[in-house]
């Protein structure tokens, strides 16, 4: 019988220590309860005023009663600086609301979680107070520190913004500790958005957050090249080559050595289709055919989109083109009309390879033969709805004197001879 009342106290012992877990309870249990249920009430029904004599009862009397002390004390004084036009009392209440997060923190921990929600408070209340722009760099640093890419997307820009109006305020901060906190920040946007996640709302973030550094440091081209290019051959640090891509493009320094230099370091970490692309571009442009046909290749290889190959091959076509392999250009061109039957300029470009051929195809023995590169090149201006060219083209189709000459007809078809190799059908010029 005894151990049956030992065992039904441990039950029920048990049963209140369950029901009231995460609770710590001063010894005037009632009046405490009273005054959390009053306060709680006032704080739902956003009656802030009424919640600050029970609350601050708890907080002299159980400190650490529960974390939703310190969650509804900030919504208390958040509530209360809203509530008030008293310029004084705004001030009195602000203070209040960013020390019950000091106070969490005491009693609760979780410092990183805490101070991500602080730092927003503390930035829309002091962004204004020049006073104050050391404590606001000292806390967003130290969140950053702890929170790193759990940042809250609303403190990405804030920080920028802290960093800008303490540099301007005359704070203590070099421009290579600016480009160092705008790097953490654009690399914390940028692990955001590989998780999919509000990407147009990030990428919006990050476009302000560029706006701000150049509003707080002048980034020119000299500024990457002399600052930062240096660290980063040094280093070899794709988050670094990274910071110098992205501030080359921001100050339009992308036709430096050095832009893609640092774009073939990040491709190097992060292979990504666009940046294949652009590298290859940047290579075809300064004539390094091996080098940008390498990339081109790469980036096909990082695509399963038609038209993102046939923008490729196209890129491809008009580097050969430019470099007078006209066999090479062609290939290319029907490769990206292969993707993409809608890509209309690669039938302009095989136009305009056909209408280049003529001296290097033209035999000299029949002025019909050498002239049916125009009509080859008619078809394709044709194909493109290009009529202004075909108009060009059709002006160096044969003369029907020409035609009746060599005892031949309009409409027989002909083989276009040289690398062209292609069978038209023969018409003459108006």
């Amino acid at each position: 019988m005894k151990k049956l009342v030992l065992f039904g106290l441990f039950i029920a012992v048990n049963t209140i220590s369950i029901a009231q877990q995460g609770w710590k309870w001063p010894e005037d249990v009632e009046t405490a309860k009273e005054k959390n249920a009053l306060y709680v009430d006032a704080v739902k029904s956003k009656q802030f005023a009424m919640a600050v004599a029970p609350h601050q009862w708890l907080l002299d009397n159980a400190p650490d009663l529960n974390e939703s002390l310190y969650i509804n004390g900030a919504k208390i004084y958040e509530g209360l600086v809203d509530g008030t036009s008293d310029a004084a009392k705004k001030v009195e209440y602000q203070g209040i609301a960013l020390k019950m997060y000091d106070e969490r923190i005491k009693y609760f921990g979780n410092e990183g979680k805490v101070l991500n929600r602080k730092a927003f408070t503390a930035y829309k209340y002091y962004k204004g107070n020049k006073s104050k722009y050391q404590e606001l760099m000292t806390l967003f640093d130290k969140t950053f520190e702890l929170n790193q890419e759990k940042t809250l997307d609303n403190n990405l820009m804030a920080y920028m913004d802290v960093v800008r109006r303490y540099k301007l305020s005359g704070g203590s901060i070099t421009d290579e500790e600016v480009i160092d906190r705008y790097g953490m920040i654009s690399d914390v946007i940028d692990g955001k958005i590989a998780k999919k996640r509000n990407v147009p709302r990030l990428e919006k973030i990050q476009a302000n957050v560029d706006k701000l550094l150049t509003a707080t440091v002048t980034v020119d081209c000299a500024f990457v090249e002399d600052k930062l290019a240096p660290k980063m051959r040094e280093s070899k640090d794709p988050k670094m080559a990274k910071k110098v891509f992205q501030l080359m493009l921001t100050a339009k320094c992308s036709e430096s050595p050095t832009f893609v230099e640092a774009a073939e370091i990040v491709y190097e970490s992060e292979p990504a289709f666009g940046l294949a692309k652009v590298i290859a571009l940047k290579h075809a442009s300064t004539g390094d055919v091996q080098k940008a046909s390498e990339y081109y290749s790469q980036a096909l290889s990082l695509t399963d989109d038609n038209l993102k190959k046939s923008e490729i091959y196209l890129s491809l076509a008009q580097m050969h083109a430019s470099n007078d392999n006209k066999a090479a250009a062609r290939t290319n061109a029907r490769k990206a009309l292969a993707n993409d039957p809608s890509a209309k300029k690669a039938y302009s470009l095989i136009g305009n390879l056909y209408m280049q051929s003529y001296n290097d195809c033209r035999a000299g023995e029949s002025k019909v033969d050498d002239r049916l590169v125009f009509i080859a090149a008619y078809n394709q201006y044709k194909r493109a709805g290009d009529q202004s060219a075909m108009e060009k083209a059709k002006e160096q189709f044969p003369s029907i004197e020409e035609i009746f000459e060599l005892g031949l007809t309009e409409g027989q078809s002909m083989t276009v001879g040289c690398w062209i190799n292609e069978t038209v059908v023969l018409e003459r010029r108006p």
